[in-house]
C-alpha cells in the first residue's frame, strides 16, 4: 500500500492560550489517532519542530491514494472542530524502514530509545 507524508497545522479554532494537550477535544483526538495506529494506517508520527508556528505534526500514513490519505482525518475530532487541518500530503517512497528491525529486537529497541532520550519526546 502507498505511504504518504501528512503534515498537520493549526486550524481556525486552535486556542493559542493553551498547549497541545490542553486543546479542545484532545482526548478524543488522541483516541482517534491511537485507533489509526492500531489499524496500521498511521505508521509513525508526532509533533515536529518548524520555523512555521502553525505546524503541528508529521505522520507517515498508509492509504490507497492522496485523496484517501486526506479523507482519513475527516472524522478526527480536531478536524471536525477546526482545531487542526491537513496542511500537506505527499507521496513517500520508504526506502529505509527500521520498523521490522525493531520488532525483531523486541523490548531491546524500547530500552535503546529510553536510554537515548527518544522515548521522552
Amino acid at each position: 500500500m502507498p505511504v504518504f507524508a501528512v503534515s498537520t497545522a493549526k486550524g481556525p479554532d486552535w486556542d493559542y492560550a493553551r498547549g497541545t494537550r490542553e486543546q479542545r477535544c484532545w482526548q478524543e483526538h488522541a483516541d482517534f489517532a491511537d485507533r489509526l495506529v492500531e489499524r496500521g494506517v498511521i505508521l509513525i508520527g508526532g509533533p515536529i519542530a518548524s520555523d512555521d508556528v502553525e505546524d503541528i505534526a508529521l505522520l507517515a500514513v498508509e492509504a490507497p491514494d492522496e485523496d484517501a490519505a486526506r479523507a482519513i482525518f475527516d472524522p478526527d475530532p480536531w478536524t471536525v472542530h477546526g482545531v487542526f487541518r491537513i496542511k500537506d500530503v505527499r507521496a513517500w517512497s520508504l526506502w529505509l524502514d527500521g520498523r521490522s528491525r525493531s520488532a525483531r529486537e523486541g523490548a531491546g529497541g524500547a530500552a535503546s530509545a529510553k536510554r537515548s532520550g527518544l522515548a521522552d519526546r
